[in-house]
């Protein structure tokens, strides 16, 4: 037996880590399922008889080789819905998209997939085996689509929700994509003035023998600190990029910054507002599929991709857990505007749940796309004062001096 070291989190919420021993990755994700665990990752010990890929030919091929990408998964959705929708069986299935997948990686998914039905495994559980493929919310619609009899319209609505995913994830891409160029274009705009333009000109100002303005003497001071000691300079935004990413990686470190991710101008309304988009249509999606609202919370609360955001679920779930109406966890959650908590007391009093779900989500969906389609307009008075700025102070550090040149010349 081989003894493998494992990731999870309880049926509360509460990340679990450990070791077990078993056959494979799948057993042992099958014992963690047994005790109530979602596994979010299952690797090989050392010490166990399971182990990677030693040779060179191995390692050399799965660093080549391409990961399983959104894509690949959105597709295997769209095709196994048209599949089953036209009677194919779905061993049949899985073996017509084995032989048709461009990715090896994604081939040999398939055929453990395959391999775990022959042996009794419901899809399902097979699909357990691959966690970082198979979200736990992706696995749970499969389970109840098993359960109802309605697998070929469980993957079509898993489409959707990955189309939506990956058409929100590119938005977000896009709206931070500016701002991140002009930050870095101010930043090599700096750093040019400060090592080349600047000690030019200080050499121009040594020949003056006189006291400079003290603008010009705090730039002409710090360039001269950014040309002799750049190294120092380097090393210590090193050192800070090492630390924020250590930190950052740290529990309370991730929770901290997933929260001001929400609090920065202007691209923080978008995060936010995209996170709540994904949020509204998983939940939706998980209540149309006839997931209980607890076990909805707790698989939604888990493909959340914001540490703030899942404890904000994770307190719903736990009002929930105590008998609260959804109205009044969200009240507490703190994250959700007037109209959408009217929105959700509406709901709730109709018991049409996942439709006011899926409006809320539109709304967001609206309101990010407005959002993103405004950015330039909201970045480009920041960016005109912080240029404005920039070249104010340089050319009174540079031009004063030139003022009083008539001046420097009667001292000399």
């Amino acid at each position: 037996m081989a003894v493998f070291a494992y990731k999870g989190r309880s049926a509360r919420g509460d990340l679990v880590q450990g070791t077990l021993e078993g056959s494979d990755s799948g057993a042992v994700a099958d014992q963690l399922f047994n005790i109530g665990i979602v596994p979010t990752e299952i690797k090989a010990t050392r010490g166990g008889a399971v182990t990677r890929t030693a040779d060179n030919s191995g390692w050399r091929r799965l660093l080549r080789e391409k990961k399983v990408e959104q894509l690949d998964l959105m597709l295997f959705s769209r095709q196994m819905h048209t599949l089953l929708r036209a009677g194919v069986p779905i061993m049949r299935a899985l073996a017509g998209l084995q032989e048709s997948a461009q990715n090896p990686a994604f081939s040999r998914m398939l055929q453990d997939l395959r391999e775990s039905l022959d042996s009794g495994r419901e899809l399902s559980t097979a699909m357990r085996r691959h966690p970082k493929i198979f979200s736990p919310f992706y696995v749970s619609m499969v389970q109840v689509g098993e359960m109802t009899g309605m697998l070929d319209e469980t993957f079509m609505r898993l489409y959707s929700h990955i189309e939506f995913e990956k058409d929100m994830n590119e938005r977000i891409k896009g709206a931070m994509r500016y701002p991140m160029f002009v930050i870095v274009a101010m930043a090599v705009a700096i750093v040019i003035v400060n090592i080349f333009v600047l000690p030019a000109f200080a050499k121009v100002f040594e020949g003056f023998h006189t006291q400079l303005p003290l603008m010009t003497r705090l730039l002409m001071g710090f360039s001269s600190f950014m040309v002799h000691s750049w190294p120092v300079l380097l090393a210590m935004l090193v050192a800070a990029a090492v630390g924020s990413r250590m930190y950052v990686a740290t529990p309370n470190g991730r929770y901290q910054w997933d929260k001001y991710k929400f609090q920065i101008p202007i691209a923080g309304k978008i995060i936010l507002k995209s996170t709540l988009a994904r949020f509204a249509r998983s939940l939706a999606l998980a209540f149309k599929s006839g997931i209980p609202i607890v076990q909805g919370l707790n698989v939604v609360g888990m493909v959340v991709d914001n540490e703030f955001m899942r404890a904000r679920i994770e307190q719903m779930r736990d009002g929930v857990e105590r008998g609260e109406s959804i109205l009044r966890t969200a009240v507490g959650s703190g994250v959700f505007n007037p109209t959408v908590l009217q929105m959700i007391a509406v709901g709730e009093e109709t018991g049409d749940m996942d439709g006011l779900m899926f409006e809320i989500a539109g709304m967001y969906e609206r309101e990010v796309e407005y959002e993103v389609k405004t950015l330039a307009q909201q970045i480009e008075p920041i960016l005109i004062v912080s240029l404005g700025i920039m070249v104010l102070i340089l050319a009174m550090g540079v031009f004063l001096p030139m003022w009083d040149l008539g001046k420097a010349a009667l001292h000399r």
